[in-house]
């Protein structure tokens, strides 16, 4: 402890980078090893916090009274955990840089072997619980957001608890489609897993690298083109819709789906779309 009562960096630091695989100079994927080893139980969708130090300026800044507390020295972000709950060596996050933010430019420096502060404590009710079995489950994402769905597709691809699992993930540019080579094989291997990557700012012309799909998530979720790209139909009393990423998305496309006759669930009512904001 300092003299004023607060943690030292070596004291606040409970866990180690042990991996970082950068896709894009703004995108990556970490992966997080808990000190004494002791990765904690969550369910598939939950998140977990991170955190670093604030730098001296910034502790300058604080108000007086959270000056002489250890908690406040820190800057925490929730991360959606993308590893399976059955990987116990470590937790893997996909991060994107924000050139403003205040923790992931920190965050950007740091490589395997880099001290990190993790929270203990899981959260999040963006889970499969309350969905019931053996139904379609349409997982759309935007950017980061596909991380909640990979851990479900991870830990469940082998032992299904739907009927179908249809990924629509939409990004900017094909080279912000994290995880791609592990979903093609995964819908490669597994006839109830349906890929939809989407991209809106890939370059076109006849040289164009991205033959795929163009747009925005919303165009998959029309019914014509759903059924078109999925083979069935989206239907309320069929799927359930989980919508993880930017809240312009969600708002869209939860307007969108209640004119289908979808609704969104709550604990009170029920219902068949489920989301978690994403920044």
């Amino acid at each position: 402890m300092t003299p004023d009562g607060s943690a030292t960096q070596e004291e606040v630091f409970n866990a180690t980078i042990t991996d970082r695989q950068d896709l894009t100079s703004e995108l990556t994927i970490v992966r997080v090893r808990p000190d004494g080893g002791k990765v904690p139980d969550f369910e598939p969708g939950q998140f977990i916090k991170l955190g670093l130090p604030r730098s001296e300026e910034e502790c300058a800044n604080l108000p007086s009274a959270a000056r002489v507390r250890s908690t406040p020295r820190l800057i925490r972000r929730a991360y959606s955990i993308a590893s399976s709950p059955r990987q116990r060596a470590y937790l893997e996050f996909l991060m994107v840089r924000v050139e403003v933010g205040k923790l992931t430019p920190k965050l950007w420096t740091l490589e395997p072997g880099g001290r990190i502060w993790m929270d203990d404590k899981v959260s999040g009710r963006f889970t499969l619980e309350s969905i019931p079995p053996g139904k379609d489950i349409v997982m759309v994402a935007t950017g980061t957001g596909i991380a909640p769905f990979i851990s479900m597709l991870r830990t469940y691809a082998d032992a299904p608890r739907w009927r179908r699992a249809v990924v629509i993930n939409g990004v900017r540019y094909a080279a912000d489609l994290a995880y791609r080579s592990e979903l093609e094989a995964l819908a490669r291997d597994h006839s109830h897993i349906v890929y939809i990557p989407i991209v809106s700012r890939e370059p076109t012309g006849p040289a164009a690298a991205w033959t795929g799909l163009r747009g925005r998530v919303q165009q998959v979720l029309d019914p014509h083109a759903y059924r078109s790209h999925v083979g069935a139909v989206l239907a309320p009393r069929d799927c359930h819709v989980m919508l993880c990423g930017n809240p312009e998305m969600i708002m869209s496309v939860q307007r969108m789906l209640e004119e289908q006759g979808f609704h969104v669930h709550s604990p009170a009512q029920p219902g068949n779309i489920h989301f978690e904001r994403y920044w």
